[in-house]
This record gives structure tokens, C-alpha cells and sequence, in this order.
């Protein structure tokens, strides 16, 4: 059974200001080591073995990071820049590089500045060979803030929001994904965003209509680490001073 994961890490992480000016965002340091160091120390701990991470921003330093990681973590790695070139941005860039790679088989995709419970990786891990793709879902009490997650009875991703005004529901994307290697036949569908990205939740969307995805809620943690505050968020997490929702 495959149970490859797809790392996202190619940002530099400019919310992170003056941090992330010398390095990637995911290699800022909490509670003394890379956050990078926690993602990848519990997809192991959830059953997984290999991973393939897109990377671009100072990839050197990230190849550094890995050569020193004693976690027997398996990690392949891909420069986004070469692939696509450095004038392609948006969250379905990454898939778009591991095309070649996973174009037949199922794959856990997730964000390397999200930290997620050891738990919801396991769950995730264990639908890995399922025939859907897979979006965790989380209740939140500002959902205007993210993508809104519109659910039909049985459980089915009917569509996601962006930060709607009026939201419907309250259960928002946290960007854990499982997908399947249909993802790939809808990458040339989707068009520049407004904000003239490619748009991974586009492709999603798309996958919805065919009634190809289903919404799985988080039980534990998501954590995402895209401002200066969220280090101490984090940290506060690992010394069991939070739940570690944001």
C-alpha cells in the first residue's frame, strides 16, 4: 500500500517578515529546532515513510535540514522553480511537480507549515487506499477568515467558499488533503485566480462536482505557522500549555 506524502514547502513565507528573510519559513526555529522537524516527526509516527517536498526558496538550506534529520523519514526533493519556472505561483503548483511521480497512486498532500495531531495523520493514513480524495475539515468560530466548507448529507464535499461574508456553516479547510491520482486530470482545468494564482482549492472544487471528495473532521490539533505570533502559538502547544486549534 502506498502511503507517500506530498510536502508543499516552497514559499518563502513573507507574513513571517524579517524571519523568513534568510531562510524558509518552515525552518524558523520553536521550542529549538525547525518546525519542519515536528511535521515530519509525526507523519512518521502516523505510519508514514516517504515523502516527496516541493521546495524553492532557498532549497540549499532545506537540503542541509534534511541531511542532518535523524528521523529514518524517506524524502525526495523537487525545486518547483525548475519544474515550472519561477512565474507559476499557487497552492496547486507543487502537485503539478510531482505529476510524474504519483500519477499512479493515491497520496497524502499537506502544507509544510501546518502541524497537524498524530491522530488525524493516522486517520488520514488509513483511507489512503480509499477510491476518494479526502479534505479535513474543522469548526471554527470565524469561518469568514478561511475557506467554508459546504457539506451535503452524506458526509460530500459540495464546494468551498473563500472567505465568504456570510458564511454557510462553520467548518473551514485546514489544508489536509488525500487525493487520489484523478487530481492530475483536473490540474489544466483551473485558471488564474484573482489574485493570479493557481488554486489547488479550484481543483478540489472541481473534483466535488463529481462527487469525487469527501470531508473528514479533525479530532485533534492544526496549527499553522505563517506569522511571527504563531511560533509562541506553537510552542505554547508543545509544552502542553494549548490545544493547539487556531
Amino acid at each position: 500500500m502506498s502511503n507517500k506524502v506530498l510536502i508543499s514547502a516552497a514559499g518563502r513565507g513573507t507574513r513571517m517578515l524579517h524571519l523568513s528573510k534568510d531562510k524558509p519559513k518552515h525552518l524558523i526555529k520553536t521550542n529549538g529546532k525547525p518546525f519542519l522537524y515536528y511535521l515530519l516527526n509525526n507523519l512518521k509516527e502516523a505510519g508514514f515513510t516517504e515523502a516527496i517536498m516541493v521546495v524553492g526558496y532557498k532549497k540549499e538550506m532545506i537540503d542541509d535540514f534534511l541531511k542532518n534529520y535523524n528521523g529514518q523519514f524517506n524524502v525526495t526533493i523537487i525545486n518547483q522553480f525548475e519544474v515550472l519556472g519561477e512565474d507559476q505561483y499557487g497552492t496547486a503548483c507543487p502537485v503539478r511537480c510531482v505529476k510524474d511521480l504519483l500519477e499512479n497512486e493515491n497520496f497524502l498532500a499537506i502544507y509544510g507549515d501546518n502541524l497537524y495531531s498524530v491522530e488525524d495523520l493516522e486517520a488520514f493514513n488509513e483511507v489512503i487506499s480509499d477510491d476518494y480524495c479526502y479534505i479535513a475539515g474543522l469548526p471554527h468560530e470565524q469561518p469568514q477568515n478561511y475557506g467554508v466548507l459546504q457539506v451535503d448529507d452524506k458526509g460530500m464535499l459540495k464546494e468551498i467558499i473563500e472567505k465568504p461574508k456570510n458564511p454557510h456553516g462553520n467548518l473551514i479547510n485546514t489544508g489536509l488533503y488525500k487525493f487520489t491520482p484523478e487530481v492530475f486530470d483536473y490540474l489544466d482545468k483551473i485558471e488564474l485566480s484573482p489574485r493570479g494564482e493557481y488554486e489547488l482549492t479550484d481543483v478540489i472544487s472541481l473534483l466535488a462536482k463529481q462527487g469525487k471528495v469527501k470531508v473528514k473532521d479533525l479530532k485533534g490539533i492544526w496549527l499553522d505557522f505563517g506569522k511571527p505570533e504563531d511560533i509562541s502559538k506553537v510552542e505554547n502547544y508543545l509544552n502542553g500549555n494549548s490545544k493547539g486549534n487556531y
